[in-house]
């Protein structure tokens, strides 16, 4: 499993240094790996043992999840233009619901049950739409719903733990920043795409170690004998 871990550290890193320096073909190829990877490290790190019970239900929601993000990252190379804008933004979408519903069942943890907190999240949203609404003109109703897609994946990720709330948050800005580039004319971020691709390996990453850690709490409680809301 270190070894898996590794290499996706060293295919980040080329990814992220092809970004700023390299051929855009190197950027374009290393991306099509990095959520494989990434779903291949948090499938051996939850390979049931022998005769054990299968992967739990977060588990298999957050692979569907990062599935649907490969897809988002690989299949736009496949079209052009606005084309290939809307397959990103379809497959992403599907990403962002899924880890809603995988996140859900946590929700009693997370900033839903806070208004204070919940409070950031909700400017975010608006904050966003009002920024990029100039520019959306007739798609301004599915960048609205992308958006409300966005931040509940970012809300519900608080309930799972810590790490994974922390990198709802990032990849809250991952996306944001490409919404941006996409309909704000005052954006102008040098070394966008490296902003981009940074937050949100950081953010997928952060969101698998937060449920790796959930799952290792869980195990811990399930041999005490305690109930499942004892490692909340």
């Amino acid at each position: 499993m270190p070894a898996a871990w590794g290499a996706l550290a060293l295919l980040t890193l080329v990814h992220l240094v092809a970004h700023l320096t390299g051929p855009p073909v190197l950027a374009d190829t290393t991306q099509w790996f990095l959520m494989p990877l990434l779903a291949g490290c948090l499938w051996l790190a939850t390979r049931p043992s022998p005769g054990g019970a299968r992967r739990s239900r977060l588990v298999r929601l957050v692979l569907v999840a990062l599935g649907f993000s490969w897809l988002g990252d690989a299949a736009p190379d496949l079209a052009d233009g606005d084309a290939a804008f809307l397959v990103m933004v379809g497959f992403f979408l599907c990403a962002q619901v899924t880890y809603t519903l995988a996140f859900w069942p946590f929700r009693a943890g997370s900033v839903l049950r806070r208004p204070l907190a919940l409070a950031p999240y909700a400017l975010a949203l608006v904050a966003l739409v009002v920024a990029c609404a100039p520019g959306a003109g007739s798609l301004l109703v599915p960048v609205l719903v992308y958006g409300v897609a966005l931040v509940a994946t970012a809300v519900t990720s608080t309930g799972v733990d810590r790490l994974a709330g922390v990198g709802g948050a990032v990849f809250l800005v991952s996306d944001a920043l490409i919404a941006l580039h996409a309909f704000a004319p005052w954006y102008d971020l040098p070394a966008h795409g490296f902003w981009v691709m940074l937050t949100y390996v950081a953010g997928q990453v952060l969101l698998v170690l937060g449920v790796l850690r959930r799952e290792r709490r869980e195990s811990v409680a399930a041999a005490k004998g305690e109930p499942a809301w004892a490692s909340t």
